[in-house]
């Protein structure tokens, strides 16, 4: 359960870092950093085990840029150590258990506390307040239904960054109803809803809808995109780049650059060697979160692309920039009927499914508009094929709202699935052309 106050006293302190002198915030990460690593050692049995065979002591890790002496961690490492993750510090039924949004096919489970949790909080508000949010601002959130309830009762009460949800699985027509009797100052959710919902409002030619601001993430917004929602609702839109196992890791100021939320963690960009790229450059990005401390996250890919910039922004933070975010760019999904997916509906909606934990990876295909096809990796062979598959089929025609006369699922089960075409792992692919 969250704790308003103490995501409150997150907030306060974080609210003036994003303008700390560079010096000053470079000595909070290197302490930060030191504390991390010394308690990785000393409490999480896989990192101990991983520090001494790349016989690396706490002590050697004094900075920042020390981190480089740490090989980078993979999703399938941790999968592997999954039982030696966690921190000897932290009882493991006390925590909360996490999974990641599976965008890849292959979602990651993790676990955080409760302290940890609202520290996210914290951070995931920051970004919105630096831009104009405020503790009244009525605020819509176009969200999975399981996280409907991850607001407090305090915060309900007093109407305090109190989000009122909207399912992402309703259509566009419903959430611009919700819309237009709330009338909220602040639209947030995926960016795919936003973009349908602009869709929708320009369909409509309503001009009722008049928010102040709308943000979106999860997935990769082109420019036009963007520039057709702000045109649409008259407004702002502010995009953020997070992670489900790390939270917010950059945001977008008020000059639209991306700002790294360089005090709660160390971003960098790798080169195909493991090496620091140039401003500039593309790299892998990697992720040391300075926060996670029941299952920390030191020196993790997060399976994304991005390019570091040396720039300095006009807006005044002094927090780091970066200039593009790749790796997590879908494309909508279009039925029958004309209806428009985003992939994240799937991906939400496997995770909802009740033998989701049976599934080892996943990935599924729109070969043509009335045709999808599950790849299904299992976790053994304990569980009966034809009952997986005739749960899945019921479960994602129920919450996408798919009947059988409008679109065939075919579920194929597999030893492994391979690369998609671009080279990458995604969970959601579509070989249909899109109209122009």
């Amino acid at each position: 359960m969250t704790n308003f106050f103490r995501v409150l006293h997150y907030l306060s302190r974080m609210l003036r870092r994003p303008y700390t002198d560079p010096h000053r915030l470079a000595r909070y990460r290197d302490k930060m950093v030191k504390d991390l690593v010394r308690h990785a050692y000393n409490c999480v049995p896989h990192y101990h085990r991983r520090f001494k065979e790349e016989r690396v002591k706490p002590s050697d890790i004094a900075a920042v840029d020390d981190l480089n002496k740490l090989p980078v961690m993979r999703k399938d490492e941790i999968r592997q150590n999954f039982n030696s993750m966690v921190s000897k510090r932290h009882d493991i039924e006390h925590l909360s258990k996490q999974w990641t949004s599976g965008s890849t096919g292959q979602p990651l489970v993790f676990y955080i506390s409760e302290s940890e949790d609202d520290f996210r909080k914290a951070k995931h508000l920051r970004g919105n307040i630096d831009v104009g949010q405020r503790p009244r601002h009525r605020w819509v959130t176009i969200t999975p239904p399981f996280r409907f309830t991850n607001i407090s009762k305090l915060q309900r009460n007093l109407r305090l960054f109190a989000p009122i949800p909207l399912s992402v699985f309703s259509s566009p027509a419903v959430h611009l109803s919700a819309i237009e009797k709330t009338e909220p100052d602040l639209i947030d959710g995926y960016s795919s809803s936003i973009l349908l919902l602009a869709n929708e409002v320009e369909k409509r030619g309503t001009d009722t809808v008049k928010p102040k601001l709308l943000f979106g993430g999860a997935e990769l917004t082109d420019d036009a995109s963007r520039r057709y929602i702000e045109d649409v609702f008259n407004a702002p839109f502010y995009d953020r780049y997070a992670t489900v196992e790390l939270e917010r890791l950059a945001w977008q100021c008020p000059d639209k650059k991306y700002h790294i939320d360089a005090d709660t963690l160390v971003l960098q960009f790798l080169d195909r060697n493991g090496d620091e790229v140039s401003a500039g450059e593309k790299g892998e990005v990697v992720c040391t979160s300075l926060f996670n401390y029941a299952m920390p996250f030191i020196r993790y890919a997060v399976g994304d692309v991005g390019v570091p910039s040396d720039e300095e922004c006009h807006c005044g933070r002094t927090f780091p920039l970066m200039k593009v975010v790749e790796g997590r760019k879908d494309s909508l999904a279009i039925l029958p009927d004309g209806r428009l997916l985003s992939p994240r509906m799937f991906t939400i909606a496997m995770r909802m499914f009740e033998l989701y934990k049976d599934i080892d990876q996943f990935r599924i295909v729109q070969k043509k508009r009335d045709l999808f096809q599950f790849l299904i990796k299992k976790k053994g062979d304990h569980l009966d094929e034809e009952i997986l598959q005739t749960k899945l089929e019921s479960h994602i025609r129920k919450v996408l709202n798919i009947d059988k006369a409008q679109i065939e699922f075919r579920v194929k089960f597999v030893d492994d699935i391979p690369l998609d075409k671009s080279g990458k792992l995604m969970a959601v692919v579509s070989e249909v052309k899109k109209p122009t």
